[in-house]
């Protein structure tokens, strides 16, 4: 919206310290003849017509007053001018920072010198918003290129099968069909994935007291049968554990750490242990599971979309895509929790979810 154009800030600053320094001088000025009348007879003549008299003194006093207030007056435009200068300086340095940002260059920092004071919280507030920006967008960026490779992928091999299938009429058309099927199927639940990631990061989701024992319960039940194939031993313990947030959201970030867990194992043989608990203001989730080694700098990765450890033992019937740690972070941060992935000295992972608890009613 456009505005009309004012005076700038330290053109305001400026007026005001000579005005205010015109104001003070007028004030002394007034004092001081105001004592002066006090003790000055009123006559004209004086004695032998040279004693000081009020005539004589508006004479001399009044000029030289207002050769005082004008020097006063310019005194105060040209010092209010320099120390406004020298006052707003660090906002201008945030100011060309900020305008840079706009313009798309969010590698900026103001770095500003000097001891702590207003402007100084206010730059490092303002580095540190442009540091979370940058890396947010950062982070955008590398998913968005990610997304449209995992997209392209099954897109390339959809055309493929139909090219195949044109070219050769006397292909096997039950096998393409259903090459396609789950080829198809694979896309649907990428984006069913992108769209759930999406969701969690916006936070747009409606609040409600949910209990994480139930939902790993849920969770667990609905996983049995995985477990049971694979010859995992899948186990909840644990008591209440109340947050407040998205039921649909928490129960598949509770399933997506639990199927993680189940896949990610040992060829068989493996555990998977789901325990729940309240720390005074904290819900507890862990889901720790056996498995291979993980290198400890494969951990911090885990979580970003599209990383799939390779160090991690997986199979064709459930690859996955690549979302499903990211896809708990993004629901974790958007309830105001913390998650922590630590690797097992014996191999396999423990990962546990801190949400707030709901306060009870």
């Amino acid at each position: 919206m456009p505005r009309r154009s004012g005076l700038s800030v330290r053109l305001k600053l400026t007026l005001s310290y000579a005005g205010f320094l015109a104001v003070a001088g007028a004030l002394l000025l007034a004092v001081v003849w105001g004592y002066l009348l006090r003790y000055v007879p009123d006559n004209p003549q004086g004695l032998l017509g040279v004693s000081p008299n009020r005539y004589l003194l508006v004479r001399t006093f009044f000029p030289a007053a207002a050769v005082a207030m004008a020097f006063l007056l310019l005194f105060g435009l040209v010092g209010g001018w320099i120390l406004a200068g020298r006052m707003l300086a660090p906002l201008t340095q945030i100011t060309d920072a900020a305008r840079m940002a706009g313009n798309g260059s969010l590698s900026h920092r103001i770095r500003m010198k000097g001891r702590q004071d207003e402007f100084r919280e206010l730059s490092d507030a303002f580095d540190s918003m442009l540091r979370r920006l940058e890396s947010h967008v950062a982070e955008q960026q590398r998913f968005a290129a990610n997304a449209s490779h995992e997209l392209r992928t099954p897109l390339a091999i959809s055309r493929t099968l139909l090219d195949v299938a044109r070219k050769d009429p006397t292909r096997d058309r039950d096998e393409v069909i259903e090459r396609l099927h789950a080829v198809n199927a694979r896309a649907i639940d990428l984006t069913e994935a992108l769209l759930l990631l999406s969701r969690g990061d916006r936070g747009t989701f409606t609040r409600a007291p949910v209990d994480l024992s139930l939902l790993a319960e849920e969770a667990a039940e609905t996983l049995l049968p995985l477990a049971e194939q694979r010859g995992i031993t899948l186990d909840v313990t644990g008591g209440e554990a109340r947050a407040d947030g998205s039921e649909e959201l928490l129960l598949r970030m509770v399933t997506n750490l639990v199927q993680n867990a189940v896949v990610h194992n040992l060829p068989t043989g493996g555990t998977v242990t789901v325990q729940t608990e309240s720390r005074g203001d904290t819900s507890v989730l862990r889901v720790e599971n056996t498995g291979r080694r993980l290198p400890p700098e494969l951990v911090p990765t885990l979580t970003e979309p599209f990383q799939r450890g390779t160090e991690r033992v997986r199979t064709d019937e459930h690859a996955g895509v690549g979302l499903g740690l990211a896809i708990v972070q993004s629901v974790v941060r958007a309830h105001d929790g913390t998650l922590d992935l630590t690797p097992r000295p014996a191999g396999g992972l423990l990962v546990t979810v801190r949400l707030p608890v709901t306060p009870r009613r």
